[in-house]
């Protein structure tokens, strides 16, 4: 008989379930390329060229020879610095950030291959690629660092007399049961009093009988 398998502590299968791991990556490269055309629209815009998918996707737009492949290696930079927030809010954990932050240059480089038909082999798009991962796992790991170590607020003052608050709590029930405790006495004697007076008026009563 095979010998069963040990399940895996709780914490460990909630922990990271592999569906939230997906819709993770998802939503930041989504992020990632929602972010990246807005920035080259604007730059296009100002710069006044026209718009095109091969701005974001083709690595052969990025050259160091004109001024338009320097402007685009600086918005992939300022892309890189937004998508930081992204990932202090949907991963939240520095040992994680750099797990995503390569996941995401990776998923940009098969994109890219497909797009274009190649593998890129242009050197400054190459370093782009180290320079905006590094950058972007380097800060992100500082912003969730810098969350995870911020002080706690539990909000609200602790009441420092907690115990000469509960000191009149315990007097009022004292004198609650003292206040019971007397109104019993004082029922029990009220219905000896009544049953004595009941008793004398009945042998009265057959006492006149007799007579």
């Amino acid at each position: 008989m095979p010998p069963r398998r040990r399940a895996p502590p709780a914490g460990a299968r909630t922990d990271l379930p592999p569906l939230r791991i997906i819709r993770q990556i998802l939503l930041l490269q989504v992020a990632y390329y929602v972010i990246a055309t807005a920035l080259i629209l604007f730059t296009t815009a100002v710069y006044g060229t026209v718009f095109s998918i091969d701005l974001i996707l083709s690595w052969d737009s990025l050259r160091g020879d004109t001024t338009l492949g320097w402007m685009l290696g600086l918005v992939w930079m300022l892309n890189s610095f937004i998508c930081v927030i992204f990932l202090l809010l949907l991963v939240s954990r520095s040992k994680l950030i750099p797990d995503f932050a390569l996941t995401i240059h990776f998923l940009h480089l098969i994109a890219t291959s497909l797009y274009t038909h190649s593998i890129p082999g242009n050197l400054l798009w190459w370093g782009l690629q180290f320079a905006s991962a590094a950058f972007m796992t380097f800060f992100g790991m500082w912003a969730c660092q810098w969350r995870e170590l911020r002080p706690i607020s539990f909000g609200g003052h602790a009441q420092p007399t907690g115990a000469s608050s509960s000191q009149p709590q315990a007097e009022g029930t004292d004198d609650g049961q003292e206040v019971s405790v007397s109104r019993g006495r004082g029922r029990g004697r009220d219905v000896r009093a009544a049953s004595d007076e009941y008793e004398m008026v009945h042998m009265k009563g057959m006492g006149e009988q007799a007579v």
